[in-house]
């Protein structure tokens, strides 16, 4: 059941990718996740500088000979020289998020041809236009999911079917997953795999901060909230005192200008790796309330995969 394209087209034993979770996604999480049978990643656009990159990579290297990613999430600054290093370092797995992929999809063929590229997406013209530009697969993120999401509201369950019936290259589900029943209903929906973000913070391998991680585990199904949706760029975060002020501040009608110190990159950090949840903020899908321990990836990779069976035996009954 868990044998599908998606472990073929990026050579992984198990269909489950983990997200490309800005500040967080370094060498110890990515290894853990690929050494485990799925595909870890590493996010670019949060690094201090390309050399931290190039570390960060040959640190995973050094901790697993398995498939692995590098994720460029879109806007935070030119990702060209992020790029080069990538390449240049031998990965062969790239994700891309946020905004128009295609320069950076032909800036990566014309120097690497055969990296295998997967782009984030939250519709189906997206997913269609990701496929026509050679994308290897997408990962459709619907309303449920944390971070950053699309602006139409569609939940995971009805995006999912709809993008895999607008293309023919493997669709991956990501949006509220957090356990075995996830992965089964993503599969009967016809992705062929998952990708997790909230799930791989709650874990010992993740550099979140411990009070990130109590958060979640205390965080019921109503204790998220959409910020920014009066820029136009939605996201789904924690209750919290740095998302309350963003919050109030878009109710008042605040400019980008004067959003701009509340939302920033420094203000998130300051929540998921400094702990200060009073001034900062942090992502979470709606099913945090799912979530109520911390196991190592390998522990949560062993009961994502037996929970499927089981519930694959269940449904055969």
């Amino acid at each position: 059941m868990l044998q599908t394209r998606l472990c073929d087209v990026l050579e992984i034993r198990y269909p489950i990718i983990q997200g490309g979770l800005a500040y967080l996604a370094l060498a110890d999480l990515c290894a853990a996740v690929s050494e485990a049978g799925g595909l870890g990643q590493i996010t670019a656009a949060t690094l201090p500088d390309t050399e931290a990159l190039r570390q960060e990579i040959r640190k995973v290297k050094e901790r697993t000979s398995r498939p692995f990613a590098v994720n460029f999430a879109m806007g935070y600054r030119s990702l060209e020289p992020y790029l080069d290093v990538t390449l240049e370092e031998g990965v062969r797995h790239v994700t891309i998020t946020g905004g128009n992929p295609e320069p950076y999809m032909k800036y990566i063929d014309a120097r690497v041809p055969g990296v295998k590229k997967v782009i984030l997406v939250a519709g189906v013209r997206a997913a269609q236009k990701a496929e026509s530009l050679g994308a290897d697969a997408v990962i459709a993120v619907g309303y449920d999911g944390g971070g950053h999401l699309g602006r139409d509201d569609i939940g995971t369950m009805a995006l999912i079917p709809r993008v895999v019936d607008a293309v023919q290259i493997p669709v991956v589900a990501s949006g509220g997953i957090m356990d075995a029943r996830g992965l089964v209903a993503a599969l009967a929906l016809g992705a062929e795999g998952i990708e997790m973000g909230t799930r791989f913070v709650a874990v010992q391998e993740c550099a979140a901060h411990q009070a990130y991680k109590d958060l979640l585990l205390k965080a019921k199904e109503t204790d998220t909230v959409i910020m920014e949706r009066s820029i136009g760029r939605p996201a789904r975060v924690l209750k919290t005192g740095g998302a309350e002020r963003v919050l109030a501040a878009e109710a008042q009608g605040a400019t980008l200008e004067q959003l701009l110190p509340l939302i920033s990159g420094k203000v998130n950090a300051a929540a998921a790796v400094g702990g200060d949840m009073e001034e900062g903020f942090v992502y979470a899908g709606q099913g945090v309330g799912l979530i109520d321990d911390l196991p190592t990836v390998a522990d949560l990779f062993d009961r994502l995969i037996r929970g499927a069976a089981a519930v694959g035996a269940r449904l055969g009954r």
